[in-house]
């Protein structure tokens, strides 16, 4: 009888024991089924240098394109996103946290942010992929555009500012001084500057330049530009111009002045032309380029540097009525030059032009 007792008390304490084990066991794999940095999950952190319509469309499209890519592909992509607003303490700081947030790629938005991210990751395993940057081997960034050479790679908005200039005298072949608005400080706008002068020395057409550094200095710069009585201003893909371009478009307007730029966000936000790249694909290609590399085992210092066609001329409709000019007409006349032309009306970001 004691025998029976014993051996019924001894059976339930392994039933008891297994019952445990199990049960531990099913916790842990359900654990790690939520989990978000398993082989399935990675940790992307995003910075952008300022708050401008281009670079945003960027960042919204990144967004939606890697979000459209887990979702095919069965993965997550956490993305932490911030902004510095053109300070370096800032973007060092997000650059630290980042780090210590151990993602798995960082992506930086315009050139300094690249050069930060490519500085601060040096000696790393942390990939880099770069969005937006005009010339990066001027930069520093890569070795060339085929092979950049380091664990860094990303998409370019190189401008072909010859293009641009064509379509000034397109418009107006009597076009005699011309006005160059930019940041002596803006990486980006170095070498198309340096091209503009060139080609307006070859053409015999005289230029002033005009700089700032913040949005007060570009307005002050522009009303000496009203004051010179320039023919028309050109600006490359320059952020501060473009974070100042709905400060200014009026004055320039009522001047009668056509302000020539590097991006479609400056006509959105009003000047007159915007010549450029897509920013919108621009961003989904910079994300696709991002799941090569996460998912695919791309590597990027022999991942080649994503140029685009700069062919799309985008003219403010607003702006072309106030400075008394035809669209259509213009149309015809860029026509010839560009791969695509377009009209657009003045409004502070893209989405709110969707609305």
């Amino acid at each position: 009888m004691k025998k029976n007792i014993l051996k019924r008390v001894l059976t339930l304490a392994l039933a008891a024991l297994l019952a445990l084990s199990l049960f531990a066991c099913g916790k842990k794999n359900n654990d790690s089924s939520t989990s978000t940095s398993g082989a399935n999950s990675y940790k992307v952190g995003i910075c952008n240098y300022v708050d401008d319509a281009s670079l945003n469309q960027i960042v919204d499209n990144i967004k939606t394109q890697l979000a459209a890519i887990g979702q095919e592909k069965g993965v997550t992509f956490e993305i932490s996103y911030d902004n510095c607003n053109a300070d370096s303490a800032v973007l060092n700081q997000i650059i630290a946290n980042f780090i210590a947030d151990k993602v798995d790629l960082m992506i930086g938005v315009a050139t300094p942010v690249a050069v930060a991210m490519q500085a601060a990751t040096e000696g790393t395993d942390i990939p880099v992929v770069f969005a937006a940057v005009s010339d990066p081997v001027s930069a520093g960034l890569v070795e060339s555009l085929e092979a950049p050479g380091a664990n860094i790679t990303g998409t370019s908005d190189y401008l072909d500012t010859d293009a641009i200039l064509d379509l000034i005298f397109a418009a107006n072949p009597g076009a005699k001084n011309i006005a160059l608005l930019y940041d002596q400080g803006q990486d980006s706008s170095t070498t198309p500057i340096k091209n503009a002068k060139a080609y307006l020395d070859k053409k015999g057409v005289s230029y002033k330049e005009y700089n700032g550094t913040t949005t007060d200095e570009i307005s002050l710069a522009v009303s000496s530009i009203v004051a010179d009585k320039a023919d028309a201003v050109f600006t490359p893909t320059d952020n501060t111009v473009m974070t100042a371009e709905l400060a200014i478009y009026e004055t320039l307007a009522k001047a009668g002045i056509p302000h020539y730029t590097g991006a479609d966000s400056f006509a959105l936000n009003g000047a007159f032309l915007g010549y450029g790249v897509d920013y919108a694909n621009l961003g989904v290609e910079t994300a696709n380029m991002v799941s090569g590399i996460l998912l695919d085992g791309n590597k990027p210092a022999t991942t080649p540097v994503l140029t685009f066609d700069n062919g799309t001329a985008t003219i403010n409709t607003d702006i072309c009525k106030e400075l008394g000019l035809n669209y259509d007409d213009l149309a015809k006349t860029f026509a010839p030059l560009c791969t695509k032309v377009q009209s657009i009306v003045t409004a502070e970001s893209f989405d709110n032009l969707n609305k």
